[in-house]
């Protein structure tokens, strides 16, 4: 048995390093397909992925006899909706908001939620109860108007009224409901390259321990949430300029057992991982490496969203400059910045869900196997995710497609994704 899987992993080596992966990897026993390595949980993983994958890890980790620890495999991950359910980014917003974990004064904030926003009206779903349109320079008084009452009155901030006082108050309900609009409306009105770092401001004032603990408090309250969708509208009491707006999001983030152990086994079969994410640097730095979510990668492999700190370590409402975005044609330019320029080729593994990690998927010639978290996206990902149907099955496959259903958080034994509210899944849009 042991000289047969040798001989297997052998195979599979040769095979994926010309481009494909010999069909007996689909059909062997986990045991010889992996070595000396463990097999990946069951899990909810379709099954077909799940052998792909333990395939790549067989040809290209330790049981590899071309393995070079001087050279080892690497593999990137996206982090939101791919390493886990939800957007932790969008979850530290709304926990944020909820409990006023705020380190900016009202100008600051204004300066913040202002910065490369266009003054033309958001598009029409985001107009005002009233049907009218909406844009930042109706919208962003309104938040700062409540903002500056919030500051003066919440012993949070400035102030001698507890959360709960304030919390009663219109000026609360204002305050969250236009800021979580205003993200929501920023994201379906403008282009990527605005809408992603918006968010990121509002940790201006604060410190990297700060956001930390912030990402913390926010995992362990998202983890009690049910899943499901919320709606927050502003107080008719408040109409200010922009008047009484609405805003829905989806929460109840959950942590993704079949990632935090595909972490794990792809680190102990001699591949360095690393996560490039759209969110903010520290708030992925947390929920990746704390030991409490299981994931256990190191805080230095994160590839993030980057903003200026001033001489203190005080975050500014500024992007670092001379970074790229991550996301998008950026995650490719972060990849060749850093993990190119380090091991002089590409990822042997990518791992994705969205439009904003289509090119980290096709960009590098060296990547052997794509991961792509079904969500029913269009655009390039959406033509990525038709490649995976075609390919479901064959012995060469390259873009596996992981189904999920929104309604439990988690994924789902075939290539389907089930919507929230859904009974039943869909394999592409």
């Amino acid at each position: 048995m042991k000289h047969k899987s040798l001989l297997i992993v052998s195979l599979l080596a040769a095979a994926f390093a010309a481009g494909g992966c010999a069909t007996q990897s689909l059909n062997a026993p986990a045991a010889l397909v992996q070595g000396t390595a463990q097999p990946l949980i069951q899990g909810n993983w379709d099954a077909f992925n799940r052998g792909r994958i333990e395939a790549m890890i067989a040809a290209y980790g330790k049981d590899s006899p071309t393995y070079d620890a001087r050279k080892p495999p690497y593999a990137v991950f996206d982090w939101d909706n791919t390493s886990i359910f939800l957007d932790i980014e969008e979850a530290v917003l709304v926990y944020q908001l909820e409990n006023l974990r705020f380190g900016a004064t009202p100008q600051q904030l204004d300066t913040a939620i202002r910065v490369n926003i266009p003054g033309k009206d958001f598009n029409a779903p985001f107009n005002n109860a009233a049907g009218q349109p909406v844009n930042i320079d109706k919208v962003a008084p309104d938040i700062i108007e409540s903002y500056t009452w919030l500051y003066q009155n919440y012993r949070g901030l400035n102030g001698t009224q507890s959360l709960e006082q304030v919390k009663a108050t219109p000026h609360y309900q204002n305050f969250i409901a236009k800021m979580r609009y205003l993200y929501e409306a920023i994201g379906d009105s403008f282009d990527h390259a605005v809408a992603y770092p918006w968010v990121t401001y509002h940790f201006a004032g604060m410190t990297e321990a700060q956001v930390r603990q912030l990402t913390a408090d926010t995992v362990t309250w998202q983890l009690a949430q049910p899943i499901e969708k919320v709606k927050w509208t502003s107080p008719a009491a408040l109409p200010g300029r922009a008047g009484v707006v609405s805003v829905s999001w989806k929460n109840g983030l959950r942590l993704v057992p079949e990632m935090q152990d595909l972490y794990g086994k792809m680190r102990n079969a001699g591949f360095d991982v690393w996560v490039c994410s759209a969110s903010f640097v520290d708030v992925i730095k947390e929920i990746s490496s704390n030991p409490a979510y299981g994931y256990n990668n190191p805080a230095e492999r994160v590839l993030a969203m980057e903003l200026e700190r001033n001489a203190q370590g005080v975050i500014q409402p500024e992007f670092r400059r001379g970074y790229d975005q991550t996301q998008g044609k950026g995650k490719t330019k972060t990849i060749e910045r850093f993990l190119v320029s380090r091991y002089g080729y590409g990822p042997t593994f990518v791992a994705g869900d969205s439009e904003g990690d289509q090119n980290m998927m096709q960009d590098f010639a060296d990547t052997r196997a794509v991961l792509i978290v079904n969500r029913l996206r269009a655009s390039d990902i959406g033509k990525l995710s038709g490649v995976a149907v075609q390919s479901y099955g064959k012995p060469d496959a390259k873009y596996l497609l992981q189904g999920r259903d929104d309604n439990a958080g988690a994924f789902v034994a075939s290539q389907q994704h089930t919507p929230l509210g859904a009974k039943e899944g869909k394999l592409l849009k």
